[in-house]
């Protein structure tokens, strides 16, 4: 490989051409060996804390379902964001709460999925899927009874 990181841009350029300014990002991180230890008020909480401190960052954390064994996110990342940097600022906030009440367990499966949304009919299509998680899985009856989903930042979607 030629150059160093510090030489590389901080977005990859395909990117410049599919949006201008902050792109709005479909993540999903997942536990390790899919343990189900994260629906859970203290871990609903430590994420939702840490979704606002984001907000500082600027980045923000829109809507979002946390599951037993992964979490949905949609994100705005801001300019001068960097995607990885937003999932670990969540991902360390969930894993202080667990190390709480569950010592020393390993929390996260390496690396995360992402996707950036191209489009308002993918945003709708993909929070409509997301939001439903819970009830494909048998949780609940209806989305709307799962109580680990929510949004921090209205987001919408806009080139």
């Amino acid at each position: 490989m030629t150059g160093s990181a510090s030489s590389l841009p901080r977005r990859p350029p395909r990117l410049q051409s599919v949006y201008n300014g902050t792109p709005l990002v479909f993540v999903t991180f997942c536990t390790h060996e899919r343990q189900a230890v994260l629906a859970s008020d203290d871990v609903h909480s430590a994420f939702c804390a840490a979704a606002d401190r984001m907000a500082h960052a600027g980045n923000a954390v829109g809507r979002y379902v946390i599951m037993p064994d992964h979490a949905h996110v949609f994100l705005r990342i801001g300019i001068e964001g960097r995607l990885g940097q937003a999932v670990k600022c969540l991902r360390e906030a969930v894993t202080k709460s667990l190390r709480l009440r569950i010592p020393g367990i390993r929390v996260w499966q390496p690396g995360f999925f992402d996707h950036v949304l191209r489009s308002a009919e993918s945003y709708a299509e993909k929070w409509e899927y997301v939001r439903n998680n819970p009830v494909r899985a048998g949780l609940v009856k209806n989305a709307d009874e799962w109580r680990f989903q929510g949004e921090v930042t209205p987001l919408s979607w806009h080139l």
